[in-house]
């Protein structure tokens, strides 16, 4: 069963006594008769007039096309996915930054029109498929390589950000403490540590310190800072004992912070922040541009790739002459399974026409103009009696 959120490409032989404009209005008459969808959720598409190739090589092709829209699917994701962490899954936003030469993804789909200045139908449908694959992954190159990029200053920025608004035990301490705070660092025989204490041991702290090894220097303990969790004490004691008194302290699960006194440091670690935050700012720019362009490069390299793969099955399916009525169906909520039966029932002639073309013999010399019916089987098995190519849906 098809996906609600996909839209469907169907695709049927042109009865020559009808024509496109007739097949599509019957097809649209059927499923409003139905009640399965409005007349605004079906739009025709024209086939481009591709090249069939050979026998041989649409039978190999059909193996691999599979693979290959699984890929470009997730290439199509990943950016989709990069635009929703970008804009914080922002509707509007997103709305606004996801379109395609102007429009949104519905209007494009629903007028879809095959660019025939970037892909050219004189190629083959190799060639074709080469140039898909080239284009996505170019773009999902790129998209790495900016995602990286941008990480990389986010996550420097929020590593900095932690440090300024982090608790005591991982922000930084160049405006909390200050000289006073310290013994000299040139003292030849005392230093000052810094703790930070959990306010539950602040008591505990403040029994124990002065005994957790010797020479420490008596009631040198003073409060520094406190946030909602822990209290930032100092210390002082001579060097001799500076690593015992550590390793008491962690004991005793008193958090040790180191810290060296330098005058300069809060003007740098400011200095850092806001250069973080301005290259963080202007990546997150760039990549949201980056992202909005191949957004929509992908997602009509994808579509274009879907009519293809729709071209092969039904060659493949219904024969030559390769003349084929194409529409595009937008589901609406609830009512696929509607759809589908409205579908079939507009197109069941087609299980006669089938089963009467499997049965004709299969000869070289007219391999160009008969139905290739005994390679119908081939395919993956169809439940319907049209080809059915889905093409997700963008839901923001």
């Amino acid at each position: 069963m098809p996906s609600e959120t996909s839209n469907w490409i169907v695709s049927v032989p042109v009865q020559e006594e009808k024509g496109h404009e007739q097949m599509f209005q019957d097809l649209v008459s059927q499923l409003v008769r139905d009640g399965a969808c409005e007349q605004t959720d079906v739009a025709p598409i024209r086939m481009p007039p591709l090249k069939t190739g050979t026998l041989e090589s649409l039978i190999v092709m059909a193996e691999d096309l599979p693979k290959i829209d699984t890929i470009f699917a997730a290439i199509l994701a990943r950016i989709v996915d990069a635009l929703r962490a970008l804009l914080n899954d922002d509707e509007d936003a997103m709305n606004e930054n996801m379109n395609i030469d102007g429009m949104s993804v519905e209007d494009y789909v629903m007028s879809w029109k095959w660019n025939s200045g970037k892909y050219r139908v004189e190629k083959s449908l190799n060639d074709l498929i080469e140039l898909f694959t080239k284009e996505m992954q170019s773009i999902d190159h790129i998209m790495r390589q900016k995602l990286t990029a941008y990480n990389a200053a986010k996550g420097q920025l929020q590593q900095l950000e932690r440090k300024k608004h982090g608790n005591l035990t991982v922000c930084s301490l160049a405006d909390i403490v200050h000289k006073d705070d310290m013994v000299d660092a040139n003292s030849e025989f005392l230093t000052t540590l810094l703790v930070v204490v959990p306010k539950t041991q602040v008591k505990d702290w403040l029994a124990k310190y002065e005994r957790l090894t010797p020479m420490v220097v008596p009631r040198s303990s003073a409060q520094l800072a406190q946030d909602e969790d822990y209290v930032l004490y100092n210390v002082t004691l001579f060097k001799k004992v500076q690593e015992e008194f550590m390793q008491k302290a962690r004991e005793n699960k008193f958090h040790i912070r180191e810290f060296v006194w330098d005058e300069g440091l809060l003007a740098r670690e400011r200095a850092e922040l806001e250069q973080a935050g301005a290259s963080e700012k202007e990546l997150w720019s760039e990549l949201l541009r980056l992202s909005c362009v191949n957004f929509a490069e992908a997602f009509q390299s994808l579509f274009h790739f879907k009519i293809v793969r729709t071209f092969v099955e039904s060659v493949l399916r219904f024969g030559l002459p390769a003349t084929y009525f194409v529409a595009v169906v937008e589901p609406t909520p609830r009512k696929a399974k509607a759809i589908i039966k409205s579908l079939v029932r507009q197109f069941d002639y087609l299980n006669e026409y089938i089963s009467s073309q499997e049965t004709k013999p299969a000869d070289a010399s007219t391999q160009q103009n008969e139905t290739p019916g005994e390679f119908v089987n081939l395919l993956e098995q169809e439940v319907f009696p049209f080809v059915l190519t889905e093409q997700p849906m963008i839901t923001v």
